[in-house]
């Protein structure tokens, strides 16, 4: 999970609601006067739109317009249990979350498992994006040391109250946040809908890899993670990177989610692509 550091909403960054052809979902966006073009962010696996809040304001000064949002099921975007968490329903909801800002296409970047809904997107639905970013990610499931926690947790989904697995990752991971970091995390993973974490985390165990897929697409590609990134294991991510025609972008002295870990830094290493 993605940990802010703050939750100060720096000025010109506004919480809506957007009405797309696929649903509401809760965003929040910057929005720039002749902007160079439209960015979505795709945040991961038990994240949100709180998690991008602090490099929006980085990506506007640079001329673009901005939106994050909260998954279908995620914290403030409401999930029922009929509702499509599959790659490609997901992958469909991020494609309408842009064509409901922007006739043109967007640069999307994806993080952790929101690199596996862009990787989705970008077969699916390649006319809809200029580029595609993959930020802390691999080509597909994680690694078999993830699995038995990962699948402990698919489990307890819908049958375990969510504050109870919320508290017993807390004291399992440890924690010195501040308290309202701590509030904030603990409602967010309370409203999430237990449906839709459970079908992500399944994605996180089963995913298939598509790479080869994404570079026939011939979208740009842009690679990068944390030196300390703790999650895909970064040969992984360096012969992705690889295979989509780069090299990965490695950002010094950061983990998995530079995007609230050091904003700036993210900003500065992903623009020159943009």
């Amino acid at each position: 999970m993605s940990t802010p550091r703050t939750l100060h909403v720096p000025d010109g960054v506004e919480p809506a609601i957007l009405e797309t052809s696929r649903g509401a979902f809760a965003v929040q966006t910057v929005r720039v006067d002749a902007p160079r073009a439209h960015v979505l962010l795709v945040p991961g696996w038990t994240g949100g739109k709180d998690d991008f809040t602090q490099l929006l304001p980085h990506l506007a000064e640079a001329g673009f317009d901005v939106t994050t949002y909260d998954q279908r099921g995620q914290y403030e975007t409401p999930g029922a249990p009929d509702d499509d968490y599959s790659l490609a329903g997901l992958a469909a909801d991020a494609a309408a979350v842009a064509a409901a800002v922007a006739d043109e296409p967007a640069h999307v970047l994806g993080h952790s498992f929101g690199g596996l809904v862009v990787q989705t997107a970008a077969i699916e639905h390649t006319a809809r994006w200029h580029s595609i970013a993959l930020l802390c990610t691999g080509p597909g499931a994680l690694g078999v040391s993830d699995r038995r926690p990962l699948q402990q947790m698919a489990d307890a989904f819908g049958v375990v109250p969510m504050l109870e697995i919320h508290r017993a990752r807390q004291v399992a991971n440890g924690s010195a946040n501040p308290p309202e970091i701590e509030e904030f995390l603990e409602r967010r993973f309370v409203a999430n809908s237990p449906d839709s974490l459970r079908a992500m985390t399944l994605h996180l165990l089963d995913a298939p890899d598509r790479i080869d897929e994404v570079a026939a697409t011939g979208l740009p590609a842009w690679v990068g993670y944390g030196e300390l990134d703790d999650a895909w294991p970064l040969p992984v991510q360096d012969d992705m990177a690889r295979r989509l025609g780069t090299t990965a972008v490695v950002l010094p002295g950061l983990g998995h989610s530079p995007n609230v870990e050091d904003p700036a830094a993210l900003a500065a290493a992903w623009l020159p692509f943009l």
